[in-house]
């Protein structure tokens, strides 16, 4: 017996050892800087003021068609030109549906792939009866102590105005890079990128021209976001989410309430929905996930870097750890989300049927066949149909090696040398989706993005730093010059 316990006492402190070695060398991986990259020092007062004159221009996607007739998306293109006239006058113009833009900066080798950089000009709408909650109005464009105001400053078109001065810049200076560089300017992003992204990726299909990679909105350099982190993560996200709607449909007996039967129609979606809940699909730090969260471990305290050192052990707790907050679950899984119940038309008539609508958000292991597939197996009651809606596959995951992954993060470094890099996931959809039809699509905008600022993305009181606009054209322009 007391060779056991001898026994069991090495095999302790060894395994202790061992788990200690690993979280000593689970340190930051810090990438070699490239010498040759350089950073303008752009004019924060006057990207300031174009980002403030772009945001009083309503382009705003309704999803029952545009009450103007795409007037103001058709001002707006009008004041970029006036704003940016050497893109217009030396890049080549494609107009795809009228209002989405593709320019081509010509390179000096046509046997080069391209790249294509790419942002999108339509906006949410305001919510009815939030008006009064802005501090400054949403199309008035009102900068205000270093920030600019209004809706879009965030999404999307901060990017819009640094991508067109960082290709002014470029042909102010005679820069002719060694490809071709198109930037797509989109206008349908919000409702589906119908007439937009899926224009310009259709376009290079037909033009049979493949890009090296595509570079779009999808991710910031998230500052006092990520708890026990005080460094910013530029989060390069590889891959996005799909998204697929279900319909729930249970039938039961209809009629009058004073007599309802032991199952109703209701209690029959109730329970299908319970189940749901009580059956998330699988999911777990693997792949992408995996990677992003390692990255940032590697900055936090001993503990945790004990614990991401050696998931050998620990992935059960970690999983569950990460999993217990709303965003981590999200980059874990494919999340379940009931959005929305009907059943009977008056308060005392037994419905005939009870519908619940759900979205689901795909993780790139799941498909929309398999979780069509995990949903009918988790309910399993013949009594409840389920139908398919709206959907998209989640997005083939970018390589995290090649040249142009490796020259974001090089530059990402020279512009936030002391941010945190890593691959990520995006969690929504952007017009990214249909890009990675024809290339490696990277989504990341270059521009600091504080906890404070995440509920206004479509929400209230949407703005921006100025000093986030230098840093996108520096970004942006170096990036461009690498070509």
């Amino acid at each position: 017996m007391k060779r056991f316990f001898l026994s069991l006492g090495v095999v302790i402190v060894l395994l202790i050892g061992v788990l200690i070695f690993n979280a000593m060398r689970f340190t930051p991986q810090q990438s070699a800087l490239s010498a040759d990259i350089t950073l303008i020092q752009p004019d924060d007062e006057l990207l300031a003021k174009q980002l403030a004159e772009a945001l009083t221009f309503k382009t705003v996607s309704y999803e029952n068609g545009n009450p103007d007739n795409y007037a103001s998306f058709t001002a707006f293109q009008e004041w970029l030109a006036a704003t940016y006239p050497l893109v217009f006058e030396k890049a080549e113009l494609v107009r795809l549906n009228t209002h989405t833009l593709l320019f081509r900066l010509k390179g000096q080798d046509a046997a080069l792939k391209p790249v294509l950089f790419s942002a999108h000009y339509d906006v949410v709408p305001v919510n009815p009866g939030t008006e009064r909650a802005w501090t400054y109005p949403p199309f008035g464009g009102v900068i205000k102590n270093g920030e600019v105001w209004g809706r879009g400053a965030l999404d999307d078109k901060n990017s819009v105005i640094t991508l067109m001065a960082a290709a002014t810049h470029l042909l102010e200076e005679n820069i002719v890079t060694q490809r071709d560089i198109y930037i797509a300017l989109t206008h349908d992003e919000e409702i589906g990128s119908t007439d937009g992204a899926i224009a310009v990726t259709q376009w290079f299909k037909n033009k049979m021209i493949t890009p090296a990679w595509s570079l779009d909105e999808g991710s910031y350099v998230l500052d006092g976001i990520v708890p026990g982190i005080d460094k910013g993560i530029a989060s390069i996200n590889l891959s996005e989410k799909g998204y697929l709607t279900l319909t729930l449909t249970a039938e039961g007996e209809g009629g009058h309430s004073s007599m309802p039967p032991q199952d109703t129609a209701v209690t029959i979606l109730a329970a299908a929905l319970m189940k749901l809940h009580d059956a998330p699909l699988p999911g777990g730090l693997e792949g992408i996930s995996e990677k992003m969260y390692s990255d940032i471990a590697r900055h936090m305290d001993f503990t945790k870097r004990l614990l991401f050192a050696n998931m050998w052990l620990f992935k059960p707790l970690l999983n569950s750890v990460v999993g217990s907050s709303t965003s981590g679950n999200a980059m874990l899984r494919t999340t379940t989300a009931p959005t929305m119940l009907s059943g009977s038309v008056k308060s005392n008539v037994l419905p005939a049927t009870a519908t619940a609508t759900i979205n689901f958000r795909l993780h790139p292991r799941d498909s929309v066949e398999s979780v069509t597939e995990w949903v009918r197996e988790a309910i399993n009651d013949d009594r409840v149909t389920v139908e398919a809606g709206e959907f998209t596959e989640p997005s083939p995951v970018a390589s995290s090696s090649n040249e142009g992954f490796l020259q974001m993060v090089q530059t990402t470094r020279a512009v936030y040398p002391d941010a945190i890099i890593t691959p990520g996931l995006t969690i929504a959809a952007t017009d990214s989706r249909f890009y990675s039809e024809i290339t490696d699509s990277y989504r990341f905008a270059p521009m600091v993005l504080r906890s404070e600022d995440l509920g206004s993305i479509h929400g209230t009181n949407e703005k921006i730093p100025a000093a986030n606009l230098v840093k996108a054209v520096q970004f942006y322009t170096a990036l461009m010059a690498q070509q």
